[in-house]
Order: C-alpha cells, then sequence, then structure tokens
C-alpha cells in the first residue's frame, strides 16, 4: 500500500512572493501559518477579497514596484525607493516622473535591449554550422 501523498507546505513569505503581494500587509492568519500548493493555487484561481485589494491597491512589494515603473530593482534603490509603495504612488511617479526615474528607466530600457541582442546573437551561434579545421589534430598529450 501506498501512503497518501503529503502537501507539500511553504512559509508565508514564499507564498506571498508568489502572489506577489507584500507580506506585511497580508492578514495575520495567512502571515502565521504554512501554505499548502494546494491552498496557493485556489489563491491564485480564487483570490480573497483582501488579495484582489492588496493587487489592485497596494502596498506592493519592491519587484511590483519596479515593474509598474519600468525600472529595476538596483534602479529603485538608486532613486531612493526602499519602501513598498500603493498603487496610488505609484500612479503620481507616473504622471510627473522625477529625474532619477526618466534616467533609470532608459538605463533599464537600454540593458533590455543589451540582453536581446545577445539572446538573438547566441541563438544565430547555436543555428549556425560548425566548421572543423581540415589537417592534423593535436594529440591530447601535446605531441
Amino acid at each position: 500500500m501506498t501512503k497518501p501523498k503529503k502537501s507539500q507546505v511553504m512559509k508565508p513569505a514564499t507564498a506571498a512572493e508568489k502572489l506577489d503581494v507584500y507580506l506585511p500587509a497580508t492578514p495575520r492568519e495567512f502571515q502565521d501559518g504554512m501554505i499548502s500548493r494546494e491552498e496557493l493555487d485556489e489563491l491564485q484561481r480564487n483570490p480573497p477579497q483582501w488579495l484582489s485589494d492588496l493587487r489592485r491597491d497596494g502596498p506592493h512589494p519592491r519587484n511590483v514596484v519596479a515593474a509598474r515603473l519600468r525600472v529595476s530593482n538596483s534602479g529603485l534603490a538608486r532613486g531612493g525607493i526602499t519602501e513598498p509603495l500603493t498603487t496610488a504612488q505609484i500612479a503620481d511617479l507616473t504622471a510627473d516622473p522625477p529625474e532619477w526615474l526618466l534616467r533609470e528607466r532608459e538605463t533599464h530600457a537600454e540593458t533590455r535591449r543589451e540582453e536581446q541582442r545577445l539572446r538573438e546573437r547566441r541563438e544565430n551561434d547555436d543555428r549556425a554550422p560548425t566548421s572543423r579545421p581540415r589537417g592534423r589534430q593535436p594529440s591530447v598529450r601535446g605531441e
């Protein structure tokens, strides 16, 4: 006989990260208990009101703030943003972007363009036929 499969559980911080929410803003019950994989799946499929509100209004974790502002996490830090922001705060920054935000957006866009260029180059290199040198090959012993 096989034992019933034990459900995989995760810490609240891991679950909050997977849900893209700021852990301290979640309900106490969420913060205090372990979350099973099935519970996480259910939260994603049918988010309760608190989760919908958090995703809509914030406060948002760093990665979400960075994505909404179209900058890197490092760019947030360079801009002095170290705390979670609400959707309204993000909208204010977007409506009247400070100099650092414009600069970080450009830096982030350049980085992404370079990453794309390198990715395309690797793909092209992978497709290119390999050429083998002709003639005598050196032996393993270096003869």
